[in-house]
Formats: structure tokens, C-alpha cells, sequence
């Protein structure tokens, strides 16, 4: 290699330096000189960081449209905006109307160029922007993990097969109890009947919450809040989706990290990991640092939907309307009576936030708080040291 070795910034340097440093004086690097390099090493990082750009824009996308999913169709969201800007507000609003509000203003915030993008696009053009191949992303992630985290902790017999539906849904016994409205006994022979020959006094609809979205899959029927939306499943879930497959096993909703096994042993999901040169949190990628009754919602559509019998995703089960499903989720959180169950939604959601993020609140982290901690404290010392040095001259 060639090149112009470097120069000490200052060409008298104090004895104290030379003596402290074997009579060599100390030399300051100027940031303004480079070191020279070899020309094929430069091409064969500058060719790596380009493949890592490349993979990082692959991601990009299909967290973009992982984040369309949470937001219910964007030509709905689109619609209601104009509606709102073409007449003000000289006509009054409905719940559904104010929840596809909501819904657009926080996807533009998450996504600033969407507002602008979305605003140029006829409707045939905004209807499908990806929402579809991401929920099937998620659909096929979790169609194995979940029966795998189900086998593992109830232990059904037979267990409930990793590749198929066929077996799932109320024809499993395990699945049925996890999909049974919560103001049914699912052990009680006589409800299993009646939903089975579908008895208008037992239909299986979204009016009713089932079991899988409670804490520890219990229920109490006079305080239907308790453990609602804490389960294991959906934690597990949530982790897998949003962070990745193999996170899930730091955490099962009950800390004793009982989904390793089920995880590494999961050949599809080690197999795409394998061939993933870089893995990029889809969290990050969508700029979710919190947890939000959006992704809550999205995710506990996505466990119904895997613990049913039906193989191909469908807004209308039956009598389910996963679309309903989703929207009463979202009532929980937004409509609330008042003040104290708004703290009691506030605190569920920090519960959200600290078991799939932990501790990680880079976000609260405010200029005023950071200005009173350490490294801004010593630069603060070390400026004053300076200024009382340069009065006392």
C-alpha cells in the first residue's frame, strides 16, 4: 500500500507528552486524512454493504405491507378521509367512521409518504398493496407454531398435526375448548353437541370472546377484564409475527421458556432462517416500539384463524366475521366508558409492551431526561473545567 503516512496535528508537543510516551511526542490524528487501503478489499466490502441494503429493502417492503394489515382495507381508510375533508364536519360521524379515522391517521404517521402516495392512486390502484401476501406470511408462519405450542402445553391426544387443518377447529377437542365462547363450559358434553350440530342457542359468532384470548385460558364471569387479552398463545404469537419466529422462545407469557424446543425443532422455520442472510426485527422495520391494540387485534385474528378447521383465509367463518372480531378489539381500546377503565386499557397495553420489547424505551428517552444523565454530566464537567482554566488566564 502507498500513500501519505499520517501527520501529528501539531508539530510541538510539550515535554510532558514526549516524556509520557517514551520521548516519542503524542500524535493527534487528523479525521480529515485517510488511511490508504487496498482497492479489492474496498470493492468487496462496498459489494457486501450493498447486498445488506439490498436484503434491508427486501424486508422494507414486507413490513410495509405487514403494516396495511392492521389497519383493515386502505381504500376504506381513504374513503373516509375524503369524506371527512370533501364536508368538514357538517355531518356527524358513526364509530365504525371515527375507527377508520383513527386508523388512517396513525397509519400516515407510521408511513409519512403514504398520505401523499395514496392521494395520486385511483381506487383500483390502492386496493391491493400488499396486505394480502403479508397476512399470508403470517397465516403460514404461525399454522405450525401455534399447534406446536399447543401440543406442548396441553398434551391433547391425538396431538394436533403441524401441516395440516383438517383436524383442527371443534372436530379437535383441544381446539374447540380454546375456540368456545367463553360463556359456555366446552367440558360439558351437552355444549360440544349443540355447537357441533350448530343449535341457534349455541352459535359460534364474534359477539362472543373465546377462551384462547384469556390468561391461562380461565375465565371469570364476574369480572370478564380479568386476563382478557394475556394469553400465552398470543404473547407467543405476537413474538413470532412481529419480532421473529425464534424470539418466541425468550418468552411464553409465563416466563419458564417452554417454547425452545418447540422452535428449534420446527424445520420450516429454521429453514427460512438459514437462507435469511440478514434478519431485520419487523418491529423495526414498521416502527413499532410500543404495542398497539391494532397489532393485538391483527394478531388475535391470525390464532383464531390458525386454530380453526379452514384452510383458506376468508373474512366470514361460518357465522364468525373476523372483520367484526377485529373491530370489537378495537371498541375495548378506544371506546372506553371513562377514565378508570381508560387506565385499566393504559396499563394492559404497557403489560403488552414490557413482555415483547422488555425493557427497551429508547423512545422515552427525552432530551431532558438524557441531559441529566452521565455522559452529558462528564461533558459538562469537562466544559467547565476548560472555562475556569481560560478565566483563570
Amino acid at each position: 500500500m502507498t500513500g501519505t503516512p499520517l501527520a501529528p496535528t501539531n508539530n510541538s508537543s510539550s515535554d510532558d507528552e514526549a516524556s509520557s510516551t517514551g520521548g516519542q511526542p503524542v500524535v493527534h490524528p487528523d479525521p480529515s486524512q485517510a488511511m490508504p487501503t487496498s482497492s479489492k478489499a474496498r470493492a468487496k466490502r462496498r459489494i457486501a454493504a450493498l447486498e445488506e441494503e439490498l436484503e434491508m429493502m427486501r424486508q422494507e417492503r414486507g413490513g410495509k405491507q405487514r403494516k396495511m394489515t392492521l389497519y383493515v382495507a386502505q381504500e376504506d381508510l381513504v374513503v373516509e378521509n375524503d369524506r371527512r375533508y370533501e364536508f368538514h364536519s357538517s355531518t356527524e360521524s358513526t364509530a365504525e367512521q371515527d375507527r377508520l379515522q383513527r386508523g388512517y391517521i396513525e397509519l400516515a404517521q407510521v408511513l409519512p409518504w403514504l398520505h401523499k402516495k395514496l392521494g395520486e392512486l385511483d381506487n383500483e390502484d390502492s386496493e391491493d398493496m400488499g396486505a394480502d401476501a403479508a397476512r399470508s406470511d403470517d397465516t403460514s408462519t404461525l399454522k405450525e407454531l401455534v399447534a406446536a405450542w399447543v401440543n406442548q402445553e396441553f398434551r391433547p391426544t391425538p396431538l394436533i398435526k403441524l401441516h395440516e387443518k383438517y383436524s383442527r377447529g371443534f372436530v379437535s377437542d383441544i381446539c374447540g375448548k380454546l375456540l368456545c365462547p367463553v360463556e359456555w363450559d366446552w367440558s360439558q358434553d351437552s355444549v360440544k353437541a349443540s355447537i357441533h350440530d350448530r343449535m341457534t342457542e349455541y352459535i359460534i359468532s364474534e359477539n362472543s370472546w373465546p377462551l384462547f384470548v384469556y390468561e391461562n385460558y380461565k375465565v371469570n364471569s364476574n369480572d370478564l377484564e380479568e386476563g382478557f387479552l394475556k394469553s400465552r398463545l398470543l404473547i407467543l404469537a405476537f413474538k413470532a409475527v412481529f419480532t421473529s419466529p425464534s424470539s418466541a422462545r425468550e418468552t411464553d407469557g409465563n416466563g419458564n421458556g417452554n417454547g425452545t424446543d418447540i422452535i428449534e425443532n420446527n424445520r420450516r422455520t429454521r429453514h427460512k432462517s438459514d437462507q435469511m442472510k440478514v434478519k431485520t426485527c419487523i418491529a423495526s422495520i414498521i416502527n413499532i416500539r410500543k404495542v398497539t391494540p391494532r397489532a393485538i387485534a391483527y394478531i388475535a385474528c391470525q390464532v383464531r384463524f390458525t386454530l380453526s378447521s379452514v384452510l383458506s383465509w376468508h373474512t366470514i367463518d361460518g357465522d364468525f366475521d373476523y372483520e367484526a372480531f377485529w373491530c370489537n378489539i378495537m371498541d375495548f381500546f378506544e371506546d372506553v366508558p371513562g377514565p378508570v377503565t381508560r387506565c385499566k386499557v393504559d396499563k394492559l397495553l404497557e403489560w403488552w409492551t414490557r413482555k415483547i420489547f422488555k425493557t427497551n424505551h429508547r423512545e422515552d428517552l427525552t432530551p431532558e431526561l438524557v441531559s441529566h444523565m452521565s455522559v452529558n454530566a462528564l461533558a459538562e464537567q469537562r466544559k467547565r473545567l476548560e472555562d475556569a482554566a481560560f478565566n483563570s488566564d
